[in-house]
């Protein structure tokens, strides 16, 4: 009898293949500890309260406690880009899995792509959770302007956020413990960058153009304009603009993520090392 042999996928099926299997285990094992999700709820709704009861106390409009609540949703997915994309390969390597993910005939690309749907599906649970919570605690005037504009500018903050994670995994395995401190390191000013608690245009102008290259930074303005009445008096950009300089951030940090990511393949095979843990 004639031997029977699988049909093994490649191209575009073994990349989406590879893609939904590495979001499997990021959706389920995100959700298993209970105390993560707690935590991720809880301390940032207490962050957010803390600037709501600023600006009620210096009778702030109350467009500025929307722009809270609003920035402490959108945090859950920068923690998750710099936490659970950023530092995940060198995480991988450290536990010993890294070298399995190169050995795998599935793409890099592949496998961060279904960690960042994953990691996205996890942090929208949560964003949404910490909104409600925000809106039915503290009453923001949420007014959305265009329903399809806002959906587009949202996907557009998270592929190109996530893109950005992308490049920096293979950067961040580069630097070892290093990306591990750079993280805590930049956390509070990315915060403060991007504009999670304050319209960004109330900094310097040379400071908002400068923070410009955060995907948050614009993308938050621009769902502001979009969300509240009194957003776009308060934007920095236009959103046409935001939008347009939204695209060319997702296709630069794409790009980038993608020579990273070869670039480090080609390290570990030529220097035999990369997987080694250390660092």
């Amino acid at each position: 009898m004639p031997t029977v042999r699988p049909s093994k996928d490649a191209g575009w099926r073994l990349f989406v293949r590879t893609a939904l299997a590495r979001a499997y285990p990021r959706v389920i094992g995100g959700n298993r500890e209970k105390a993560w999700i707690l935590f991720e709820i809880v301390l940032p709704l207490l962050a957010l309260s803390a600037f709501v009861f600023v600006y009620r106390g210096i009778g702030a409009p109350d467009e500025f406690v929307g722009f809270v609540i609003l920035g402490g949703a959108m945090s859950a997915f920068w923690l998750n880009v710099m936490w659970a994309m950023a530092n995940q390969l060198y995480w991988e390597k450290e536990t010993g899995n890294l070298a399995l993910f190169i050995m795998a005939p599935g793409p890099m690309m592949a496998l961060l792509l279904g960690m960042a749907v994953g990691g996205a599906l996890n942090a929208s649970l949560r964003a949404l959770v910490i909104l409600g919570a925000g809106v039915w605690m503290f009453g923001a005037p949420f007014r959305v302007s265009d329903w399809p504009l806002l959906a587009a500018v949202f996907l557009l903050t998270l592929t190109a956020l996530y893109g950005m994670g992308m490049m920096l995994a293979s950067v961040f395995l580069r630097f070892g413990r290093e990306g591990w401190h750079l993280v805590n390191l930049v956390q509070e000013p990315a915060f403060l960058l991007s504009g999670t608690y304050f319209p960004i245009r109330h900094l310097h102008s040379w400071a908002a153009t400068a923070a410009s290259v955060i995907p948050l930074t614009v993308g938050l303005d621009a769902i502001r304009q979009l969300v509240f009445e009194a957003g776009p008096a308060l934007g920095f950009l236009s959103v046409r603009t935001e939008v347009c300089l939204l695209l060319v951030l997702t296709t630069v940090f794409l790009v980038a993520a993608r020579w990273t990511l070869a670039a480090m393949e080609r390290a570990a095979i030529a220097e035999g090392r990369l997987t080694q843990g250390g660092a």
